[in-house]
């Protein structure tokens, strides 16, 4: 991260706050990664509303100046985790080809992909400001939903069309499909998490429950 960067929506402005466009060394760039870690652990344990920038700095180490000139404030460094963890998601959902698979296996992947992605500490606090304080944040919600959600619903839209054309499946609309089998997969569990009211994910259990909810979208609930 040599440069700090915004991410916007095509066509639109970006919600967020552009940070400070500053040049950082090695050691600067690892300075940050830290504060971003720390922020991550401090909003988990506090809360984003309770977390005071000085929680941060001495969690993280070194100086106020430092979190001020790179990230700009609090909100600053929200934005930066939201930013850092959408880049890795976007890897992951670039390195599943579901070309050619049959349904059991792209739905497997697709799903544990997913949801080990979901447990990690920064998705855990993304998707608790995200819809815990959504309605205090409308830009940064509907930017995650188009730049999070709809791309993991679009490429397995696409899939399942493909399924459906290929006369392996059988749906009346796999855009709907999409969205229900991913409700199915981990709803229950975002909301849960982001809520608080389960504080410690089982990543066991959760992929348990997502192959459970599987079979259930590809073979129904009906005696076969």
């Amino acid at each position: 991260m040599s440069k700090s960067t915004t991410i916007a929506r095509k066509g639109t402005d970006t919600p967020f706050r552009p940070r400070p466009d500053v040049e950082l060394c090695k050691r600067g760039e690892r300075r940050c990664e830290r504060f971003l870690d720390a922020a991550t652990d401090v909003f988990l344990e506090k809360g984003y509303r309770q977390t005071r920038l000085s929680d941060i700095v001495a969690r993280a180490g070194g100086s106020m100046a430092t979190l001020y000139r790179v990230f700009g404030d609090k909100e600053g460094l929200a934005h930066a985790i939201i930013e850092r963890h959408m880049a890795v998601v976007a890897e992951q959902l670039q390195a599943l080809n579901l070309s050619g698979l049959p349904p059991e296996i792209a739905l497997r992947q697709t799903g544990e992909s997913i949801i080990n992605s979901i447990l990690t500490p920064e998705s855990v606090l993304i998707h608790r400001i995200v819809i815990g304080e959504g309605r205090d944040f409308p830009g940064l919600r509907d930017w995650f939903f188009e730049n999070a959600v709809a791309p993991a619903q679009a490429m397995l839209t696409d899939y399942l069309k493909h399924e459906v054309d290929a006369g392996r499946l059988s749906l009346h609309s796999p855009q709907l499909a999409s969205a229900q089998f991913f409700m199915m997969i981990f709803g229950e569990l975002i909301i849960r998490v982001a809520s608080g009211n389960l504080t410690v994910p089982d990543l066991t259990k959760a992929q348990e429950e997502a192959r459970a909810a599987m079979d259930l979208f590809l073979h129904g609930a009906l005696p076969r």
